[in-house]
């Protein structure tokens, strides 16, 4: 029984995608365990409080590969590819691809980021993505398609929906490489905003947040895994600037939002999802994931900075310097290590978390401007795979834990 309840434990901190945690009073080391109507059982594992770096390994994914996320097991991970226009699942053990899930492409507007202004592109570009109601369905962010798309991604019979329901829908091929064989359904188009970015859910999957960059808003979708098609807009929260990355406290029912394109945190009423409150932090705030202990982490992306934020106030406790342009923030699964993509110098940095301060860990070389990050873990090692966009790779960085 002992070795039974050693391999065996409810996590669902993982759940809420984008490694946006939940809060209780636990320390950082303890990751959130709960009773949830959505979880998933998974091996946790045994405890550690040093990395020490191993490998590096690269793995061929596709063009402008946008962001990276794991099932709760582990054992799968999926990439948007943004230029790609499509999604890969790759088979963590053997670094395989397994499946792709290819759109068919239909002409939209775009943006050119670097002359700020519209650009003609196509709609079916996949961004951020979060897996919902036991990994069942992946959500995904399509950037100029002004809205958001559910996968099935075990029981296709699920995305076709019944031909009485009016309802915009986009074309999916499955593609098995190495074989002939392919799959094809048409998914639901859930209207949010324009720009999608970075979708979070609740930990019982009742309920999704996206950020709609060029909207200056956020949606909040109620989901049913019952009903056709799986999710509806009840709430759209106007924000003052650019949005973006999202962190879900299902304790406390609070979100909290990144205004990247100005210098606050907004804070969500989960039972109202109406805005609650503002806290100012310092400018450009990218990404923001969450501990169970109260606490936020947030990559600032101009000033080249991570910071520890109490949740309640905003207040800055500590801070680090880090490579140039930090996008996205990964957590491992005991809290205490944070893994951080600095885009344009083309860097990995590493920080152990400690009770007042970031110790650096590593910085890893990792070309063609890592983007997104997650992590894989078992009892002896720590996985950051992390995905580049400008060159369609994915960098596996492995670590021996101690």
């Amino acid at each position: 029984m002992q070795s039974i309840l050693k391999y065996t434990i409810i996590v669902f901190f993982a759940a809420s995608c984008q490694n946006s945690g939940s809060t209780e009073p636990a320390g950082r080391d303890t990751p959130a365990v709960n009773v949830q109507k959505d979880t998933v059982i998974v091996p946790q594992p045994k405890p550690y409080s040093q990395l020490e770096f191993l490998k590096k390994e690269t793995v061929a994914a596709a063009p402008g590969t946008k962001s990276v996320i794991f099932n709760s097991a582990g054992s799968k991970l999926y990439a948007m590819n943004l230029e790609g226009m499509s999604v890969y699942e790759f088979d963590q053990a053997t670094r395989k691809v397994t499946r792709e899930f290819k759109f068919t492409p239909t002409r939209g507007m775009g943006w050119d980021y670097n002359r700020s202004r519209p650009i003609v592109s196509f709609q079916e570009k996949p961004v951020e993505a979060c897996l919902s109601h036991n990994d069942e369905i992946l959500w995904i962010s399509l950037h100029n398609a002004e809205g958001i798309v559910p996968i099935w991604v075990n029981d296709f019979t699920k995305n076709n929906g019944p031909a009485s329901v009016e309802q915009k829908t986009k074309p999916v091929t499955v593609l098995y490489p190495g074989t002939a064989k392919r799959d094809s359904f048409r998914i639901p188009l859930i209207e949010t905003g324009k720009t999608p970015k970075v979708i979070s859910r609740t930990a019982d999957s009742r309920y999704l947040l996206v950020s709609n960059w060029h909207s200056r808003n956020n949606s909040v979708l109620e989901l049913s895994a019952a009903v056709y098609p799986y999710g509806k807009v009840i709430s759209t929260i106007p924000v003052s600037a650019i949005p973006r990355g999202i962190a879900v406290d299902d304790i406390n029912n609070k979100s909290y939002v990144a205004i990247m394109g100005g210098s606050t945190i907004v804070r969500v009423d989960n039972t109202t999802w109406k805005e609650d409150s503002i806290l100012n932090v310092w400018s450009s705030p990218r990404h923001v994931v969450m501990d169970t202990s109260g606490h936020l982490f947030v990559s600032y992306n101009s000033l080249g900075t991570i910071a520890c934020l109490e949740a309640g106030t905003g207040k800055t406790l500590f801070t680090a310097k880090t490579h140039a342009q930090p996008r996205t923030i990964v957590l491992s699964k005991n809290h205490q290590f944070i893994f951080v993509t600095c885009y344009t110098s083309d860097y990995v940095d590493v920080f152990k978390i400690n009770s007042g301060n970031f110790e650096k860990v590593a910085s890893l070389p990792c070309g063609g401007h890592p983007v997104g990050v997650d992590v894989f873990e078992n009892d002896d090692v720590l996985e950051a795979w992390v995905c580049s966009y400008s060159n369609g790779a994915i960098n596996i960085y492995s670590f021996k834990k101690k």
